[in-house]
């Protein structure tokens, strides 16, 4: 599976820029992902930037990959993601 393919249409945007780098953000904002295949500005070879915004009751998080890191194991870690930023109904 594609990185990519985690994220329907429904639920996200994706915005291919300039650089051909790819930005997928949820439609509410609380998740975002960039890939960046030539390495994202300002870092070194960092290729993934995945971030999530906290809520009243659990922090935010950001969690990057180098851009050498097999698919498999961004898909792993980001197909759990969206299940985590979900903001929970409170009680």
């Amino acid at each position: 599976m594609d990185v990519i393919e985690l994220f329907t249409d429904s639920e996200f945007k994706a915005v291919l820029d300039d650089r051909a780098d790819v930005h997928i953000k949820s439609r509410d904002g609380r998740l975002y992902l960039g890939w960046f295949p030539d390495g994202r500005p300002g870092t070194d070879g960092e290729g993934w930037k995945l971030a999530v915004t906290g809520t009243a009751d659990a922090p935010g998080y950001c969690v990057a990959f180098h851009k050498e890191t097999p698919a498999a194991v961004v898909v792993a870690a980001v197909g759990r993601v969206p299940a985590t930023s979900v903001p929970t109904a409170l009680g």
